[in-house]
């Protein structure tokens, strides 16, 4: 049998005046513990008889639902648009920099689902393989390719300080793997890591691998069909599909003027787009 609120609310203050903790009365009724200590602070201040009609009114009384400024709305779906479909907790960050407007991420997705459909990627009790861990920059650097038709993107991230670097190549060969190793460990790594991790394509091999010993103590393949042993460089090549080169099908002849756009897309990854594993700032700063 349901018990209704009112009787509740008594039994809480007959309980509390017998000395009974709150937490205890909280779950003999199977109510909240600071819904206990509301009621009971209530009653205190008004009385039982006061506090019952009170409560009995404001529930009669409809609730006004909160409305949004629409100024805030379409700020909070420019940020969408601008920064490439980001999520809700980079618009936050945006907000608070730029406008010094504090929004929390739940009302955010309700703004974006007035004009958007979003879709949540989490999925439940999904088993996760075995990932690398990294407590310190260039202890771990995940390398992989992206397929685009006649052009392919060989890249690299940190997975601690989520550093990263692209190289684009005509060709899935370990040639181009040896040339795009040498170019990311120069130009972006330090020129050493403690572990390098790859999948078991072509281009990791032959070449690449006599010459990947020059930048590590340690190669490590990843294993086949173990797509979480290279979750972040996956994560990194959604990033590129998404916020630069799409998924557009490439020419040989387009690689100077594609290097263009990721070139462009670097600087914005490294210096203004905010990560949330980094605590919502960019991988650098100037």
């Amino acid at each position: 049998m349901e018990v209704r609120q009112t009787t509740k609310i008594i039994l809480v203050w007959e309980l509390f005046e017998q000395g009974v903790p709150k937490g205890q009365i909280a779950q003999k009724l199977q109510i909240n513990r600071d819904t206990v200590r509301l009621w009971v602070q209530g009653i205190g201040r008004m009385g039982l008889v006061t506090f019952l009609d009170v409560y009995d009114k404001a529930k009669k009384v409809p609730r006004p639902k909160r409305q949004v400024d629409a100024i805030l709305k379409r700020r909070v779906w420019e940020i969408r648009e601008r920064e490439k479909e980001c999520c809700g907790q980079k618009i936050q960050y945006f907000l608070d920099l730029e406008d010094n407007v504090s929004v929390s991420v739940p009302k955010i997705y309700e703004i974006l689902a007035e004009k958007y459909v979003i879709k949540s990627k989490w999925k439940k009790n999904q088993k996760r393989g075995c990932v690398p861990k990294a407590e310190k920059p260039r202890e771990v650097i995940q390398m992989d390719t992206i397929d685009f038709g006649d052009v392919f993107a060989f890249t690299a991230v940190d997975i601690f300080s989520r550093e990263a670097d692209v190289f684009l190549a005509p060709e899935l060969t370990s040639s181009y793997g040896e040339m795009f190793l040498d170019t990311c460990m120069n130009r972006r790594f330090d020129r050493f890591s403690d572990m390098i991790q790859a999948d078991g394509g072509p281009e990791f091999k032959d070449k690449f691998k006599s010459k990947v010993y020059t930048y590590t103590d340690r190669f490590r393949v990843s294993r086949p069909y173990k797509k979480n042993e290279q979750a972040y460089i996956e994560s990194f090549n959604r990033t590129v599909r998404k916020e630069c080169l799409g998924w557009s099908k490439y020419k040989p002849k387009e690689i100077p003027e594609l290097q263009g756009y990721v070139d462009t897309f670097l600087d914005r990854y490294h210096y203004h787009r905010p990560h949330i594993s980094l605590g919502m700032k960019p991988p650098l700063k100037r």
